[in-house]
């Protein structure tokens, strides 16, 4: 009996360890099957990525889904031939667990290389790079070094910046800081222009858009230096999906969508002038309401706030305005142009308005039909100000150096050579100004830019003045309570 039971119990140990190793190749199968992989990808027709709710990473703007990383994530899933799941977190501590567990196949969210994320994940090649800036309240005393912080210093958990901080403290033991790991870095920013916290760190790109609407966010210093943003990939995941984004990124590097995009959403933004900053602001609150129902009126085909910006910029919503060389009225018309476009009266502001909108859809019209918006746009507003001919002309020298004729960001470069008697006298309209068309669409651009932003704010109830660059607080304007993230 005993050897009967002992062989008994031999074969159910070895029953036992065979299953067990059956179930742990069968396992090891499944988890190899799971691990992110361009192949699952292609199978199932969707590539999944992870990103952050911002004006850099991703938002539901008024035609839809928008932001940097998203559109440079679409341009991927395309290459791929295959659909794009966006899954968009409030916060850091959200995004890396949903890296961590497999959810997404890598992460595309203004991300800084770092060496504690070195060391956890894989990085695709870089895509542009930033510095993080101390930013305080203009009015209050400028620190210039870490040595001059006197007040509270927060930051958002799990950032780039709270790395940093960390390795600061080392050779600055006095260093201070909090993490919050409910609030973004845009939001610490108005925590700053509220006075309720004194300092908080800033990527250079986020800093540069929220001063249009914020001018009284002042840097203090820079923290470090330019460091490259990339997306990030599981260490876990399959060999096939970093060769896939190298492949990627070579390509936007080198047919021009990587640049195209850059100045899509930051090409506007390079320059900042408080001053004028805080007379626009101003403008929004004091004169544009007398004449936004105007805009609205005969800015239906090409966006009120757009015509609105072109106003600005042309005689800052001043009906009377005049140059020395003759323009005249809220759009600047000329004598000749304001005759074709049956305005009577230059000073009068309905007439000036109607006619300017109609002056500049013409340019639209006449740009060529293969040349998508925004560059469209872009094209007839420089028309506007130097002449259609003028930038033929360089859209011409810009094909003669190997630039693409049809993409703003290559021309741009292109006419300020107008003006140099080697380029201007081989094309057919000669000399011109070619860098004030440059500057002119920039200033629009960042009108329009800032017009759509507080337009958004109005359409979503929200209610904050605006002239002094920083508002008390973001508040629903029906229960007058403070707006959460998840309701914007």
């Amino acid at each position: 009996m005993n050897i009967y039971y002992k062989k008994t119990n031999q074969l159910f140990n070895f029953l036992k360890l065979s299953l067990a190793l059956v179930v742990l190749a069968i396992s090891g199968c499944k988890e190899e099957a799971d691990r992110p992989n361009i192949s699952r990808v292609l199978e199932r027709g969707y590539v999944a990525v992870g990103t952050l709710y911002g004006p850099n990473s991703y938002y539901l703007g008024a035609e839809g889904p928008a932001g940097f990383e998203y559109e440079l994530a679409k341009k991927y899933a395309e290459s791929l031939g295959v659909e794009l799941r966006i899954m968009p977190s409030y916060s850091l501590d959200e995004l890396f667990p949903r890296l961590d567990s497999g959810e997404v196949d890598f992460l595309a969210a203004g991300l800084a290389v770092t060496p504690n994320r070195l060391s956890q994940y894989e990085f695709a090649p870089s895509y542009d790079s930033v510095s993080q800036k101390l930013v305080f309240r203009q009015g209050n005393k400028r620190p210039r070094a870490l040595k001059d912080l006197t007040g509270s210093l927060i930051v958002t958990a799990n950032s780039s910046h709270a790395e940093n901080l960390v390795e600061l403290q080392q050779t600055h033991e006095a260093l201070t800081w909090q993490e919050s790991s409910e609030f973004d870095s845009e939001e610490l920013l108005l925590k700053v222009l509220n006075g309720e916290i004194d300092y908080t760190i800033v990527d250079s790109h986020v800093l540069a858009i929220n001063r249009r609407y914020y001018p009284d966010i002042s840097i203090g210093f820079t923290v470090k230096k330019a460091e490259p943003l990339a997306w990030l990939v599981s260490k876990h995941s399959d060999d096939s999906i970093i060769a896939s984004l190298i492949e990627f990124f070579g390509q936007v590097h080198h047919d021009g969508t990587l640049l195209a995009l850059d100045d899509k959403y930051y090409g506007h933004i390079e320059q900042f002038n408080y001053v004028d900053t805080q007379a626009f602001l101003a403008a929004i609150e004091t004169t544009l309401p007398t004449y936004q129902p105007l805009f609205e009126k005969y800015g239906q085909d090409i966006d009120w706030k757009l015509l609105a910006a072109i106003s600005y910029q042309e005689s800052h919503w001043n009906p009377k305005a005049r140059s020395p060389t003759g323009v005249r009225g809220m759009m600047m018309l000329t004598l000749p142009t304001a005759k074709q476009m049956g305005v009577t009266s230059r000073l009068d502001p309905e007439q000036s308005i109607a006619g300017g909108a109609k002056y500049f859809k013409r340019l639209i019209n006449r740009i060529p039909d293969r040349i998508p918006f925004p560059d469209r746009m872009w094209f007839a507003l420089a028309s506007y100000n130097v002449g259609f001919g003028h930038v033929n002309d360089a859209r011409i020298i810009t094909q003669r150096q190997g630039g693409d004729a049809d993409r703003w960001v290559d021309v741009k470069p292109r006419l300020p050579l107008l003006k140099q008697k080697k380029y201007y006298k081989t094309v057919k309209y000669g000399y011109a100004r070619g860098d004030e068309p440059v500057k002119y669409v920039e200033n629009i651009r960042r009108y329009y830019h800032t017009l759509s932003y507080f337009d958004e704010k109005v359409r979503n109830g929200l209610a904050k003045g605006v002239a002094n660059g920083a508002p008390e607080r973001l508040v629903d304007a029906s229960t007058n309570k403070p707006i959460d993230k998840s309701a914007e």
